[in-house]
């Protein structure tokens, strides 16, 4: 009796079958979204629902964050008037010298095509939030495919290279800085104009250079900035600042250490670049006047036809 008990009761397949078999399940989803990005759809689906009650469920924060802003004290108040005022004075001088400088480099810039290989368009945005990863290097942003944000846009803010745009939903955006590890931007120090890569270093905030010969001229202090040549990041962008020199001669390669100029923990708002290579030649060359081009084009071809008529008359009048 007691056997035909048990047997009735004990349906379906063992616990340990059924663990066994969610767990292939779930190593193969994993698997397949890894190799061929097959839930990609799927997490764009999730994001577009879940932002509007992300951006509902931050509404108590941001009450309560504005409350306490207006009942701040009101010598503090005072006191930060007085450092924005110093800093908007000490900025206006550097905002002259940087409007000269802008002036010199699009008058060399209309001598050589190297102009052309980026645009200034970008689009601002807020970071809103890290990534829910624990262990990656990454942010979200405001911004997404309605803004015209698309993946692998470079990301900066306004002290140097912030990272790369890697994902994107309807109205937000996920960054990888350039401080995650095996993110790589191509460099070139400012002193020698030596070429080489930096890669982030992960958790620390650093970034390194790897494969760096002893023999290679590169000091403390040197700044790092983008090269231009992945066609990714504009050259010239601000991206490190050489930390660490270590050139042992028991090993083929120095060990190169440098801390991001970036600081995206310190700053709300970030740029993203919509376009690195613009094809509109007026973009390319600003300070070119086109129209005479046109206009030296249009008389040229004008005399070739009075030529033709005239030809075409005297063979008339020779027959």
């Amino acid at each position: 009796m007691t056997t035909h008990q048990d047997n009735f009761f004990a349906r379906g397949p063992s616990p340990l079958a059924r663990v066994t078999f969610f767990s292939l399940a779930a190593i193969a989803v994993m698997i397949a979204d890894h190799r061929f990005q097959a839930l990609d759809l799927v997490r764009f689906g999730v994001t577009t629902v879940l932002n509007p009650i992300e951006t509902v469920l931050q509404w108590p924060g941001k009450v309560a964050h504005d409350v306490r802003v207006y009942f701040t004290d009101q010598t503090t108040l005072i006191a930060e008037n007085k450092a924005l005022n110093e800093t908007i004075l000490s900025l206006a001088a550097e905002g002259q010298r940087a409007r000269l400088i802008t002036s010199e480099q699009n008058q060399a810039a209309a001598l050589q095509a190297s102009y052309a290989r980026f645009g200034r368009e970008g689009v601002i945005a807020e970071i809103i939030r890290d990534a829910r990863n624990p262990f990656s290097r990454k942010i979200i942003i405001n911004r997404g495919l309605t803004q015209g944000i698309k993946p692998g846009a470079a990301v900066i803010d306004g002290t140097g290279v912030v990272g790369q745009v890697t994902t994107v939903g309807a109205t937000t955006a996920e960054v990888t800085l350039v401080t995650e590890k095996d993110q790589s931007v191509p460099v070139m120090v400012v002193r020698n104009n030596l070429r080489a890569v930096a890669a982030g270093s992960g958790r620390e905030g650093g970034v390194e250079m790897p494969f760096i010969p002893v023999a290679a001229d590169i000091q403390v202090g040197d700044r790092l900035v983008t090269s231009g040549i992945d066609g990714t990041y504009p050259a010239g962008l601000a991206v490190a600042t050489v930390t660490v020199v270590d050139k042992n001669p028991a090993f083929s390669f120095a060990r190169i250490v440098a801390l991001p100029t970036a600081a995206p923990d310190h700053y709300r708002f970030v740029k993203v670049l919509l376009s690195a290579n613009p094809t509109n030649v007026a973009e390319a060359y600003p300070q070119v006047d086109i129209s005479s081009g046109d206009k030296a084009a249009e008389k040229s071809s004008g005399r070739r036809e009075a030529k033709l008529d005239a030809r075409r008359a005297l063979r008339e009048r020779g027959r």
